[in-house]
């Protein structure tokens, strides 16, 4: 919504919540704003009132209290200014800033936020960490608020009883989230507020204040004490914006007897520098981030020669709703271009690997360096108190397998399966694919994770065959059955999946029907795998026409791809 405010025509872009209302005085404070002279964003945060005792009219023109009578704008305002309350719920704020070709900060806003309902703070710090533009809080002069319910009962629902403590929980968990992974700057973000300069209003006249004075307007450039003019930052400004008439005076008296009085005792002032969180995000706040309830996170290492692969299965875990994913990037490259798409990637804090470009396929020992990468990138995660879900990125899903997963509980490693022979069992030895198992966080599974990444360390081939020989034994002593092993050492048990719904790239040559899509659909196929095949061009070429391509590597953007369409029809 941003981007198309910036692209629009208008001059000013509002950028507000839809049960947040407005009245007419928002309009007379914007008009005043847009009389500045250097870009500028105006924020605040609606006030919300815990019962309403009015209401329009029938024709939604008319105010008018709960009782039928009519009440004016002036009376109503008045009545907001001594009602309404503070709220730190982040979910409603009010954006205001003047469009053109400066935008709004220099930073990109991960979209792993979006879910999560914290990108208004995000929006906050970009914009007064890189000063592109002279921020404002006009909370005081919005006239904005929300209301928890109407309070008559011919404009409540059933669905007003249950917005507030569905508020409220968010409020507490946004509080929590924000104390925990951004620091500082976020668990103070009230108190912060406090130190920008202030749009304030006194009978028809507007000003900017700094909470200590106020200044009046002038028929010139407002002054400042510092500037860059490049950039347009204001530091330490505080100016008025227009003032007419003979009781401006009086006003700006007023208003510097209100500031006098606060009590400066609760504002923090920010250090030389507002504390940012870390960049680049550690593994830590990553997880903290984009865990689901479960604790559980879905992980995919590539490098650069598999960056559009990478693009494409992010689309599509998008496209199905799933956001708990991470990304370890093994190279630069891959990194800052993740990064700069706004996804929740770490750097691997590994020596360099050598990645080739078209030669890190099965088999070589580019692919086998790789692999080993994996596995002690998911034994780090599982240390940390996390669920993984290992998914190679040439894996693509039909839909979400974490449901399924998350029933076989702790102590049990679920993996695919690599045998693609229909008339033998499917835990025959160095069958189990690492390129797709998920392990729970338990003491049991992290013991064995340490055997494997132990066991690959000092192999010549890569982690895959560790897996098998570790928990299934050498020459598939431990196996049980057709489709399981039992470590006994650590008592984990190894779950073969089901190859009709976790398909590998050679059973029953899936990948070479006419209409994959149809194929897998009709078996019922969670995932499939885009494996058994050498090289990246190849895996590359049978992807893209399979129709199971979800990126456009010249936009950069996910496609709206047209089989979405058929997988309805085949539900």
């Amino acid at each position: 919504m941003v981007a198309r405010a910036r692209a629009s025509g208008s001059s000013i872009s509002v950028l507000i919540d839809s049960e947040t209302l407005l009245l007419p005085s928002f309009i007379s404070a914007l008009h005043y704003v847009y009389t500045l002279d250097h870009n500028w964003l105006f924020v605040a945060k609606p006030r919300h009132l815990s019962h309403l005792k009015f209401h329009l009219d029938n024709l939604g023109r008319q105010w008018v209290w709960t009782t039928g009578q009519k009440i004016t704008t002036e009376k109503l305002e008045e009545f907001l200014v001594h009602n309404w309350q503070e709220s730190n719920y982040s979910g409603r704020w009010l954006w205001a800033w003047n469009t053109g070709n400066l935008p709004l900060h220099a930073g990109v806003l991960p979209s792993f936020l979006y879910g999560k309902g914290y990108y208004n703070e995000w929006l906050m710090h970009e914009a007064l960490s890189t000063e592109l533009r002279f921020v404002f809080d006009g909370t005081d002069v919005a006239s904005a608020f929300y209301p928890e319910n109407f309070g008559s009962e011919h404009s409540q629902s059933p669905i007003d009883s249950e917005v507030v403590p569905h508020n409220r929980q968010w409020e507490s968990e946004a509080n929590a989230y924000l104390a925990a992974a951004y620091g500082s700057f976020y668990s103070n973000m009230s108190k912060v507020s406090y130190n920008m300069p202030k749009l304030i209003r006194c009978g028809a006249q507007f000003m900017i204040s700094n909470a200590s004075m106020c200044i009046p307007s002038v028929h010139q450039k407002p002054p400042f004490l510092k500037a860059n003019r490049m950039l347009g930052i204001w530091k330490d400004t505080f100016v008025s914006l227009q003032s007419k008439g003979k009781g401006y005076i009086s006003c700006i008296e007023k208003c510097n007897s209100a500031s006098s009085q606060l009590d400066v005792s609760t504002i923090q002032k920010p250090e030389s520098k507002l504390s940012v969180p870390s960049l680049p995000f550690s593994l830590k706040e990553l997880l903290e981030t984009v865990a689901d309830d479960e604790k559980t996170v879905v992980l995919a290492v590539a490098g650069n020669n598999y960056r559009d692969m990478l693009m494409s299965w992010v689309c599509r875990l998008r496209r199905i709703s799933v956001s708990n994913f991470i990304l370890c990037a093994l190279d630069d490259e891959v990194y800052r271009f993740s990064f700069l798409q706004g996804l929740p990637v770490f750097k691997a804090a590994l020596s360099h690997l050598d990645i080739s470009f078209d030669n890190c396929h099965f088999g070589t020992k580019c692919f086998q360096r790789v692999t080993k990468v994996k596995s002690r990138i998911v034994l780090k995660i599982l240390r940390m108190g996390y669920n993984v879900l290992m998914s190679d990125v040439d894996v693509y899903w039909f839909k979400n397998p974490l449901s399924y997963l998350h029933a076989y509980g702790p102590a049990v490693l679920v993996a695919q399966s690599d045998e693609f022979n229909e008339t033998v069992p499917i835990n025959l030895p160095r069958r189990l694919n690492s390129g797709f198992y998920y392990v729970h966080s338990d003491p049991a599974t992290i013991l064995a994770m340490e055997k494997v990444v132990t066991h690959a360390s000092t192999s010549a081939m890569s982690e895959q065959p560790s897996f098998y020989d570790v928990l299934c034994g050498v020459g598939g002593k431990n196996r049980i059955g057709d489709n399981k092993c039992h470590e006994p050492l650590t008592n984990v048990t190894v779950h073969f999946l089901d190859r009709n719904l976790f398909p590998n790239g050679a059973f029953q040559n899936l990948w070479r029907k006419k209409n994959v899509t149809a194929a897998c659909m009709r078996r019922g196929c969670i995932t499939l795998h885009n494996n058994w095949i050498s090289g990246r061009k190849k895996k590359l070429q049978r992807h893209i026409a399979s129709g199971l391509w979800e990126y456009d590597v010249v936009s950069r953007l996910c496609l709206q791809s047209w089989q979405d369409q058929k997988l309805h029809s085949y539900v």
